[in-house]
């Protein structure tokens, strides 16, 4: 099998790794507890578990529940049917490091309506209720760390002895292989991407579910839904179709392209995103805001503006890969630099840079849009409590390491052109600051 990837500081690696194994499940179950059963007070929480010690994490720590269990399997199957059924456009990925170049069938739009639709018609015409979600989102999401944990230690078994590809293989440290992931496209069969269904269909895909879930529950709570919550929902279904639309193109990112499939992405997509990335909304169900029409428009108006600006970005980028350099970006002939790199097989080969719009700016300048977008989908929640904030946070801090590590692996595949890239566009993220 292919060596794995250099892992850089191993002794700081290792620690961190260490930390984020035993400190992710506790902390999605104490963001929920405080949300839901402490009034949004990080104080009160804190002042409970310090009275209580362990016993009291232990005691507000919800059991999986067989309705969590059931509810779980009837999306992940009913996600799992429509990524393997539903029609979509043939779809190649970059070629991996090892040569290979994964297949993908594009049917993420398709499979997007058809979520939400199932969803609000299961609740309009009575037949479930998604308050049930949210009555049992404690036990969901305990279900799903526990569910999700066992998820990883199979895919790790899985790299060992069944690998999908060359594109696998394993460092000689059982924690950061566990940790980074044995394989760089582990699919069953020929057509079930497992990255695909985690990061895609079951992670970004509940995203949706559950900020409509959240919309819905204030509403048969309070009879109506705040304006503050809506701008939250419709903000965040902007993005998360967004995402949909766009989501061939994700399949080039560092996500996909680069990193493996083990706990930090796929545990993280099957539990991270699904409690935090929609935690200003579950914020929300219970702290409903008034903001008022003027200021709701404004903010709606601004969260979407970033959003487009987001995807503008990766669709100047698509574009600009898709056509080899030969389109107009915003209405003159692109700057670039032709890069040259060579593969792990030997095999020399050549990139585009783009070095004018958006990527002129700076060279990861579409996180700046996606964090803008994140803080203006959370402040209806305005600033009583500081717990709504911890996604925007979380985002900034996960995009800004991102950019380093993409760095990093640029600098060491293209070497000198990389440098004269960075001369080009100096900045990193922010453009005259970082």
């Amino acid at each position: 099998m292919a060596e794995a990837k250099t892992v850089h500081s191993p002794l700081v690696t290792y620690v961190s790794m260490l930390s984020l194994l035993s400190m992710c499940p506790p902390f999605v179950i104490l963001l929920w507890y405080t949300m839901v059963h402490a009034d949004g007070s990080v104080c009160q929480t804190w002042d409970y578990l310090k009275e209580h010690g362990l016993q009291g994490l232990i005691s507000i720590w919800p059991r999986p529940t067989a309705t969590a269990w059931k509810i779980i399997a009837c999306y992940a199957a009913f996600e799992a049917v429509l990524l393997l059924f539903l029609p979509g456009k043939r779809i190649e990925g970059p070629i991996s490091p090892s040569g290979n170049r994964p297949i993908y069938k594009a049917n993420g739009v398709a499979a997007y309506v058809i979520t939400l639709v199932t969803y609000l018609s299961l609740w309009w015409f009575g037949v479930v209720n998604p308050s049930i979600v949210y009555d049992h989102l404690g036990e969901i999401f305990s279900a799903l760390i526990f569910g999700s944990f066992i998820f990883c230690i199979l895919l790790y078994i899985k790299g060992h002895l069944a690998p999908s590809s060359t594109d696998s293989g394993s460092c000689g440290n059982i924690i950061i292989d566990f940790y980074w992931g044995m394989e760089l496209y582990p699919r069953i069969g020929k057509n079930f991407d497992i990255k695909v269904f985690t990061n895609c269909r079951f992670g970004m895909m509940s995203w949706a579910v559950l900020a409509v879930t959240y919309s819905i529950k204030q509403y048969e709570e309070n009879g109506k839904v705040a304006d503050s919550m809506l701008v939250n929902t419709i903000l965040m279904l902007v993005y998360v179709t967004k995402f949909f639309w766009w989501e061939a193109g994700y399949w080039s990112t560092m996500d996909i392209a680069h990193d493996r499939a083990g706990f930090y992405i796929c545990w993280g997509c099957l539990v991270w995103v699904p409690s935090i990335y929609t935690s200003p909304g579950m914020y929300l169900v219970n702290h409903p805001v008034n903001l008022g029409t003027q200021l709701a428009i404004y903010i709606l108006l601004a969260g979407i503006l970033c959003i487009f600006i987001n995807y503008d970005c990766d669709r100047q980028r698509q574009e600009f890969r898709r056509t080899n350099g030969k389109c107009l970006v915003w209405g003159k002939a692109p700057s670039k630099i032709v890069a040259s790199y060579t593969t792990t097989s030997g095999e020399k080969k050549t990139s585009l840079l783009l070095t004018s719009g958006w990527w002129g700016l700076s060279r990861h300048f579409h996180y700046v849009p996606e964090i803008s977008a994140a803080f203006f989908w959370t402040v209806p929640a305005l600033f009583n409590h500081f717990i709504p904030y911890f996604y925007v946070i979380f985002l900034t801090i996960l995009l800004f390491d991102r950019a380093k590590r993409d760095d990093d692996r640029c600098r060491s595949k293209y070497g000198k052109f990389w440098k004269l890239y960075c001369e080009k566009v100096p900045y990193r993220i922010i453009p005259g600051l970082y």
